[in-house]
């Protein structure tokens, strides 16, 4: 199941609509809905999903929600890694190769890890100086 399929469950079932009722008022076949539900389709076209957010009545946030986890709903990745070095190509294909293996809390940690290391990376110099008393002081303007 991917994370779009996941909501999209959880919103249709939260208001008791059946698939057949919702493939019926967006115009798709009931089993392309389940195939979106259950992952076996990649995500869906902006305009579907747009006829989604208006289907539950989603706005703002919510809608937002819903864009951003189609965008994460691709059941097959393809791994670019021209360019990387080979730690890093090697920790994208083993990542590839073992996720099935892991239980969702294992997986969560690594989200979290991935979260902390981005943050720290794309960290601007200038909050680094100003955690850093020696570097802040390296910087200052002199007097």
């Amino acid at each position: 199941m991917t994370p779009f399929g996941e909501k999209l469950r959880v919103l249709r079932a939260a208001r008791g609509i059946s698939q057949q009722e919702m493939a019926r008022a967006l115009e798709v076949s009931p089993a392309y809905l389940s195939a979106l539900e259950h992952g076996r389709r990649g995500a869906p076209s902006a305009g579907l999903i747009h006829q989604i957010c208006a289907y539950f009545g989603l706005i703002w946030d919510d809608a937002d929600e819903l864009i951003a986890l189609a965008r994460l709903s691709k059941p097959r990745l393809k791994l670019n890694t021209a360019g990387l070095s080979a730690a890093q190509t090697a920790l994208g294909n083993r990542i590839a190769r073992e996720l099935r293996k892991l239980d969702p809390q294992t997986v969560a940690e690594m989200h979290r890890l991935l979260d902390d290391a981005l943050a720290q990376a794309t960290t601007p110099r200038r909050r680094l100086r100003a955690d850093n008393p020696a570097e802040a002081a390296d910087s200052a303007p002199e007097s």
